[in-house]
């Protein structure tokens, strides 16, 4: 199911319902309400089985757009099954916490440095001479204490940018 809304707060002005098997349906109504109305955004629910998958689909897209609109997403199209992880973080946050970033605080000189890198860098859109330039470090520097983070957090908990394409060594 494809939804469209011209103005934040706004009740659904455009609704298509296709099968989940026709993408081709989906990305095309897509295109078309972006286009008509000047460049909101449309979101995409999951497929969903029966009537009451119509609805589950239907409130998937508009959480959807209400999470991309938090996200300040540039896509003029948000895909619920993109941003699948994005509530299961929010709702688990400090235990995820806990669970990735625990090993930084053995870290020689303590977690705070590594923290601060790891913000810059997520802030920077995974851009490390930007982030370099925010902590005013080298960019060999920062690559470094993103290795140094990698080491700490180990190959099986990987820490990365999801909302970017480029993700830590």
């Amino acid at each position: 199911m494809g939804r469209h809304n011209s103005r934040p707060g706004s009740t659904p002005e455009l609704i298509c319902i296709a099968p989940g098997d026709q993408d081709e349906v989906l990305a095309f109504f897509a295109k078309q309400a972006h286009a008509a109305t000047h460049g909101s955004r449309v979101a995409i629910g999951r497929p969903q089985p029966g009537a009451g998958g119509v609805v589950h689909s239907y409130e998937e897209a508009l959480s959807t757009l209400e999470l991309a609109d938090r996200l300040a997403l540039d896509a003029p199209v948000a895909h619920a099954a993109d941003l699948l992880v994005h509530p299961v973080l929010a709702r688990d946050r400090q235990a995820m916490a806990d669970l990735v970033l625990s090993p930084l605080r053995d870290a020689r000189g303590g977690a705070e440095p590594l923290l601060r890198t790891l913000e810059a860098y997520f802030e920077s859109g995974c851009t490390a001479a930007e982030a370099a330039r925010r902590l005013a470090l080298s960019v060999r520097a920062l690559t470094y204490r993103l290795e140094r983070i990698h080491q700490l957090t180990g190959p099986t908990r990987p820490i990365r940018c999801t909302s970017c394409e480029h993700h830590t060594p």
